[in-house]
């Protein structure tokens, strides 16, 4: 029976009509490198995604967030804390800067920096705490600002998963002195490949621009040693087309996790703070027993794609290989499995996926 159902995959990137006409526009005017239309995307992703702070675009998250902590200051001789859990482009951005990534633990509920073990790690040479809000839940960032502010400390935003997310009524990439979005095909949102700087720092604004393009603002005139970090017309083409559907997907995927959270049995389902508006780049579950049982029958027996994000803490790969004990992060990298919850998710899929998760659960698989 199972082979005649369609696989549901763990993501799906939703490109249309409106991305392709889009793209041809481009194609047709023979501006394909950066030009009117990363202008222009940089100019609404402001407006729509995090009340009017200034944004860059760049050709990756990763760049976004390497260039922020250039543009920054962040460099030899400083440390910034991150947390292990989360995807090692976060530890990497600061390792390239020359700044050493430590790591610390995340609270369990949510699985974002935990302030308590965030100050627990603090030096004399921490110059900047960099929490990532993952999953599209933000981190708890009235602790953490309260803690920077307190230590003399600056606070930046690691928003890859979490475009339209707030905290207290504000929308994440508006609390730290920047903040970086990705725009990789399985984001909410996608620009084909790219990243988004967002800052209200008008000086760290024009440094992200400067290090994205050789060091330069006018052609020839290179003020520092930069990189060619731009965005094409092609990509910002697509992120414009994007950027007019994210709120209406953002609704659909809200939607789909609160049916989870209604009909899912015997897993953790995620929780969501108060004050806390949730994204849900992933729906992310505890499975205490047999985390990967499950994830293979759900694939074998139901045709149910899942991810596991991360199975691997930072601190243990051997890029950073640290002797460290994080004890909530080693425990979701046991646990965590991200169930389907993209818009184009059919009221029969998230039926299966619920049937199956329960039934699979209850039989101990």
């Amino acid at each position: 029976m199972t082979e005649e159902l369609d696989f549901i995959p763990a993501a799906r990137p939703l490109i249309g009509a409106e991305e392709r006409a889009a793209v041809d526009a481009v194609l047709a005017s023979g501006m394909l490198a950066g030009g009117p239309e990363v202008a222009a995307f940089e100019q609404e992703f402001a407006s729509v995604l995090v009340d009017g702070r200034a944004a860059v675009a760049v050709n990756s998250g990763t760049a976004g967030l390497h260039l922020g902590l250039l543009a920054a200051g962040i460099g030899p001789g400083d440390e910034v804390v991150v947390p292990s859990f989360t995807f090692a482009a976060t530890a990497n951005s600061v390792a390239l800067t020359g700044a050493t990534p430590v790591f610390a633990d995340i609270e369990p509920d949510h699985f974002c920096l935990d302030a308590s073990a965030v100050e627990a790690v603090l030096t004399d040479r921490t110059a900047a705490i960099l929490p990532v809000h993952l999953y599209g839940h933000p981190a708890d960032m009235r602790s953490l600002g309260d803690l920077a502010e307190q230590r003399g400390l600056q606070l930046f935003e690691d928003a890859a998963q979490a475009h339209g997310a707030t905290f207290g009524g504000a929308p994440v990439g508006s609390f730290g002195t920047f903040a970086m979005f990705s725009l990789y095909p399985t984001k909410n949102m996608t620009s084909g490949e790219g990243g988004m700087v967002t800052t209200g720092d008008p000086d760290v604004a024009r440094r992200v621009r400067l290090l994205r393009n050789q060091g330069m603002e006018r052609q020839y005139e290179n003020e520092i040693v930069g990189f060619n970090a731009r965005m094409t017309d092609v990509h910002a083409a697509i992120g414009r087309a994007q950027l007019r559907k994210v709120l209406g997907w953002t609704a659909d995927r809200r939607r789909n996790a609160a049916f989870f959270d209604e009909h899912l049995q015997g897993v953790g389902t995620p929780h969501v703070a108060e004050g806390a508006t949730h994204v849900y780049h992933q729906y992310t579950i505890r499975v205490p027993e047999d985390r990967d049982g499950l994830a293979a029958a759900l694939r074998e027996e139901y045709r149910i794609g899942t991810g596991v994000y991360y199975p691997i803490p930072n601190h243990r790969l051997p890029a950073f290989s640290r002797d460290i004990d994080l004890p909530e992060t080693e425990r979701a990298a046991r646990e965590v499995l991200s169930l389907p919850v993209h818009p184009s998710l059919s009221a029969a899929d998230l039926e299966r996926i619920v049937e199956a998760v329960n039934r699979l659960v209850g039989a101990g698989a």
